[in-house]
């Protein structure tokens, strides 16, 4: 689909340019005429033909649909008048052509209604309804034997250097208090609330953080960690078992995974139900893929 946007491009800049020209002066008075002319459009209205052949609203919004991000934020008057000009341009391009379609023409467009059609048979498999028989059972798969994981609730100083780390745990250990050291010597975003950061799970803290924090009993403090971040003196606040979720919480996510598995169990049910011999590819050398003078 990069073609498209080698044509388009130039135009989006002229249009945008024009814009200021009809846009401020017009776009009061247009208001309610385009709402009311918007209800009579439909995916076959005509808005161009070129040569007798038509150019239809459903054309231009497959256009719209695949230029990229920084395209589709331009205001519609924009995008209208350049994905028309670009496929009136493009449509009078290909009535001009003569012979026969090169072969990386055809093959292009052979794989692209393949890969359209099957993703269309993906997307009607995953937009059918979840049972609440699906959801429980896909529940109960992902949590129901699942072993309890273990949150932490840490407090941290980060300081700079490991002398300074050190320093902190010496003054930790003749009894300074742990939320007043921290708002006074941290360097971390944490420090102003005294070092706490909260509860986490494993994995949401660096390695050498986290292990320091699980080696920890509940109001202990670690001697000196360094990790990216500079140097660390943690203290140990709380830690529990997190249970399961309810699968209220989770059922959006389970009702992905179940459409996930029905199109792939899919995907494999027809191919496997297909008549497909693949014994002539065997003869074949891989690195053919590379040889693009076999589509001249």
């Amino acid at each position: 689909m990069q073609k498209p946007l080698t044509f388009l491009a130039p135009f989006m800049v002229a249009a945008s340019l024009a814009l200021p020209a009809f846009a401020q002066d017009d776009a009061a008075a247009n208001t309610d005429a385009q709402t009311d002319a918007q209800t009579d459009v439909t995916a076959e209205t005509v808005v161009a033909t070129v040569n007798g052949t038509n150019i239809t609203i459903g054309n231009m919004i497959i256009a719209r649909a695949t230029l990229p991000e920084q395209y589709q934020q331009l205001p519609p008057e924009v995008l209208f008048k350049g994905i028309l000009d670009q496929l009136v341009q493009q449509t009078a391009l290909s009535q001009d052509y003569e012979g026969d379609l090169p072969t990386r023409i055809t093959l292009a467009l052979e794989n692209e209604r393949r890969q359209l059609i099957a993703g269309e048979v993906i997307e009607k498999a995953m937009a059918q309804d979840v049972s609440q028989e699906e959801l429980q059972a896909a529940y109960d798969e992902a949590y129901t034997d699942a072993e309890p994981t273990e949150e932490f609730s840490a407090s941290h100083i980060l300081v700079e250097t490991e002398e300074d780390a050190k320093a902190v745990k010496t003054e930790l250990d003749e009894g300074a208090d742990f939320a007043e050291l921290a708002k006074e010597k941290s360097t971390g975003p944490s420090g102003p609330a005294g070092g706490t950061l909260g509860w986490f799970g494993p994995g949401m803290m660096v390695p050498a953080f986290e292990t320091a924090v699980a080696e920890l009993e509940v109001g202990a403090v670690s001697e000196p960690v360094e990790t990216q971040f500079g140097w660390h003196v943690i203290k140990l606040d709380e830690k529990r078992q997190k249970e399961a979720p309810a699968l209220d919480e989770v059922k959006d996510e389970l009702e992905t995974q179940v459409r996930q598995v029905k199109a792939q169990a899919l995907i494999e049910e027809t191919t496997e139900a297909a008549d497909v011999d693949r014994s002539a590819a065997d003869a074949v050398d891989p690195t053919v893929l590379t040889n693009l003078g076999l589509l001249e």
